[in-house]
């Protein structure tokens, strides 16, 4: 008598195990729209490996990049808008602020404080896009010339990392006037024979452009860092014109003398480094 082996019937063979890839692994470029392994891209300082974008950071992240570990001291962070105009779009200003103070655990778009730089102490402000798009208003302007004052009063340099929208339209005519206050205490930073040293970041546009990020005694980009006062698409509409290839681009601005440096984010933190030590030399 044979004996015969019978064949698993598809309903009796054990199901393929699916795999779960863990969600946030990969990472799509906002430039060369390439599929990127996450941790290749944190592992380079937030940089598309590919095409050599420079993905948004958090300001914890810029503080760790920039500033040598334990030396950040933040003062003046329990600076809080008000809402004087009693203004609402979609929802109230003042229900705005609180959602953002929930979801990024600051009171507002800017964060200041003192550090150092390879041993070199300076005094640090970054615009927190993630805060209303790193939106000026009166807390913005406000502690920009709070960090002026403690510059002046420890004598140190100051550094400021932009990244903005612009002036905050909630705040109306009060958000205009953080240009020309913000413009004044620059000036009497370099009365006080100071230096300041701007960074703009992508993106930085509008009032921030108009003001105090372009009065640099040394302007300093990222590379491709769209920099600005209105956006491209207005200003075409504007002049009736098209405009020309990378226009507002931080090389554009560099080719036509407007920014001093463009350097990669990894290098950031050598160069300023250089800057300060000569300025204090």
């Amino acid at each position: 008598m044979a004996w015969f082996k019978k064949e698993k019937t598809l309903k009796e063979m054990p199901a393929e195990k699916k795999v779960k890839i863990p969600e946030g692994l990969w990472i799509k470029c906002n430039s060369c729209k390439e599929i990127i392994y996450r941790k290749e891209v944190d592992n380079n300082h937030k940089v598309c490996p590919k095409c050599g974008y420079h993905f948004p950071i958090s300001v914890e992240e810029r503080i760790s990049q920039l500033i040598d570990e334990g030396t950040f001291k933040e003062f003046d962070s329990h600076l809080t808008s008000e809402d004087p105009l009693d203004f609402k779009d979609s929802i109230k200003y003042k229900h705005r602020l609180k959602n953002y103070q929930k979801k990024t655990g600051y009171n507002d778009a800017i964060v200041i404080g003192t550090g150092a730089i390879d041993g070199h102490q300076i005094v640090l402000g970054i615009l927190n896009f993630s805060f209303m798009g790193g939106s000026m208003g009166s807390v913005v302007g406000e502690k920009i010339v709070r960090a002026v004052d403690k510059a002046i009063e420890v004598k140190l340099p100051l550094i400021i990392v932009s990244a903005s929208g612009g002036a905050r339209m909630q705040e109306g005519i009060l958000s205009l006037m953080q240009m020309a206050k913000t413009s004044a205490a620059i000036a009497r930073l370099g009365d006080a024979g100071l230096p300041f040293v701007s960074i703009f970041t992508d993106p930085t546009f509008g009032g921030v452009t108009a003001s105090f990020a372009m009065l640099g005694d040394i302007i300093i980009a990222e590379p491709k860092t769209l920099i600005g006062f209105a956006g491209p698409r207005v200003i075409e509409q504007t002049i009736k014109q098209q405009l020309p290839a990378g226009f507002q681009r931080s090389e554009f601005l560099f080719e036509h003398g407007m920014i001093d440096i463009i350097i990669e984010r990894k290098k950031l933190k050598n160069m300023l480094a250089k800057i300060v030590a000569y300025f204090r030399s």
